[in-house]
């Protein structure tokens, strides 16, 4: 896979992870109510866990596995989460979105906003077929960015 690009929408830019996000990540994803969202966020969110994280993302990115962004705010920079089409199989053209938000930017429409950019990233520029999400029952707002994005509902994955 090619460098990740940036992407850009009315309100955010898209773009890859930095060492020096390490800070605003691990105090964003370490809120709990963030991580209540997740199932595969530890908490809490300790010292070096970022770090780590980030570290991985290029890696993944390159090998074609995964494509993540950092979240921005457009005119001062900050970041407000992370958005990702992962388990990327190119054999078979799908991909997972997945994503997740700080509480401050929660309800804002920035979520919608930044799914759409990676939607059409995956479509246009990777060539996706199919991209696929689940979300938890407890989470039904993350269901209702994925109806806004144009997402069918194909089923519940009962004990899973």
């Amino acid at each position: 896979m090619t460098k990740l690009p940036t992407l850009t929408t009315e309100r955010l830019i898209l773009r890859p992870y930095a060492l020096s996000d390490a800070k605003d990540l691990q105090r964003l994803i370490g809120d709990r109510s963030v991580a209540d969202t997740m199932l595969s966020v530890p908490h809490p969110y300790t010292d070096g866990m970022a770090e780590s994280w980030i570290s991985k993302q290029s890696g993944e990115s390159e090998a074609g596995k995964s494509v993540t962004f950092a979240i921005t705010d457009r005119t001062q920079g900050f970041l407000m989460g992370t958005i990702s089409l992962s388990t990327i199989n190119n054999e078979h053209q799908k991909a997972e979105i997945g994503y997740w938000l700080g509480v401050p930017y929660w309800h804002k429409g920035y979520c919608t906003e930044a799914a759409r950019a990676v939607l059409k990233y995956g479509f246009e520029v990777l060539g996706i077929n199919r991209i696929y999400s689940t979300h938890m029952t407890r989470n039904p707002r993350s269901g209702r960015v994925m109806q806004k994005i144009g997402m069918k509902h194909e089923g519940h994955l009962r004990q899973d």
